[in-house]
């Protein structure tokens, strides 16, 4: 899945800063019933990923039942923990 296309799917546009804080809301919402409905792993990981920029991704446990998806994912936040903590070019 495409970040540009999940954001235009659940949030009506392709950038974060236009969100407003009903449509994030909403989004937010339907994005958590679809991964809760989700079988497919790529799907998953792909709408986590996105909850979880937006500070509202359920826990590891709860989102993963496979190991192997639960690892990528906690990659995947040291990942962002260090593009959050590179100095500014």
């Amino acid at each position: 899945m495409d970040l540009d296309d999940l954001l235009h799917r659940y949030f009506g546009t392709h950038s974060l800063e236009e969100i407003g804080e009903g449509a994030r809301s909403a989004g937010t919402e339907k994005m958590l019933v679809d991964l809760g409905l989700s079988r497919d792993r790529g799907q998953r990981f792909a709408l986590w990923s996105v909850l979880y920029m937006l500070g509202a991704a359920p826990d590891l446990e709860i989102a993963f039942p496979e190991a192997a998806d639960r690892e990528a994912a906690r990659n995947f936040m040291d990942l962002m923990a260090a593009a959050d903590e590179r100095p500014e070019r």
